[in-house]
């Protein structure tokens, strides 16, 4: 039985994928329109999201409906240069779809998924990381008074709005967590040297003089089970994906005659 929600569902799906033209006898709906804006990306489908930038997204469609109607009438379908590149995309379908139909019903088992994390801990580790704020100047000079300033009791988010250089000065100098390598080397030993609510004295990277406040700091430790499992599932499925694929490809190796040429 079909509830009222079920119903105003329901309603709702055939209005969004409502009729938008006619091109001969092939319809263009909402949905068409809908899929032709997400193939463009999220960037360059920006300036079409408005109600005039939908309808030229609908007329293109159109176009190539007009494209393809005119191609049958033509005769195109059956110009040997497209019955040869129809049959080059439809082996190269059965191939992609072949190899899904081995591997998609692939699965982990729980069980199996806890032994490969039991007999692989140390590969299961979160880096050490830290979150810190600070605040870049051009010169040492600067970044001394600054300094001064905090020292005397100037909150440090208020410094990094009031002086910093660097765009996240609007958020108090604040740059969120990040693990070693995503620093330079020079920020980076000063900021996991560090204890944390300490104040960095200044000091001077590619960038400019800096003063860094750790906020948070955490070591490198084992993941748990439950922390690790995603990561796990993910791992365990390619490597048995894997042998299927070299397993299924050796198979075929024996039974299909292979010939390496050059």
């Amino acid at each position: 039985m079909m509830r009222p929600t079920d119903h105003i569902k329901e309603t709702y799906k055939m209005e969004e994928n409502r009729v938008l033209a006619k091109v001969g006898d092939r319809e263009i709906t909402e949905r068409d329109v809908d899929f032709l804006l997400q193939s463009l990306g999220p960037q360059k489908g920006m300036q079409f999201y408005s109600p005039d930038g939908r309808k030229q997204l609908l007329d293109e469609l159109i176009n190539q409906e007009l494209f393809y109607l005119d191609a049958l009438e033509s005769g195109i379908d059956k110009d040997e240069a497209f019955v040869a590149e129809l049959e080059q995309v439809k082996i190269n379908l059965l191939k992609q779809y072949a190899m899904r139909k081995l591997l998609t019903p692939i699965t982990v088992d729980p069980a199996e998924a806890k032994e490969f994390y039991e007999d692989n801990k140390a590969s299961f580790v979160s880096q050490e990381s830290a979150r810190a704020s600070h605040i870049l100047v051009e010169t040492e000079e600067e970044a001394k008074n600054i300094a001064a300033e905090i020292e005397g009791g100037l909150d440090f988010a208020e410094a990094a709005q009031k002086y910093s250089k660097c765009p996240s000065g609007g958020g108090g100098g604040d740059l969120g967590m990040f693990t070693r390598g995503k620093m330079v080397p020079e920020f980076e030993d000063v900021a996991f040297s560090m204890e944390v609510g300490a104040v960095s004295e200044p000091f001077q990277t590619q960038f400019g003089y800096h003063i860094v406040q750790l906020n948070e700091k955490h070591e490198q430790e084992e993941k748990s089970y439950e922390e690790a499992k995603a990561d796990v599932a993910r791992i365990v499925l390619g490597k048995k994906q894997n042998e299927a694929y070299n397993e299924k490809t050796s198979q075929m190796r024996s039974k299909y005659s292979v010939e390496i040429i050059g």
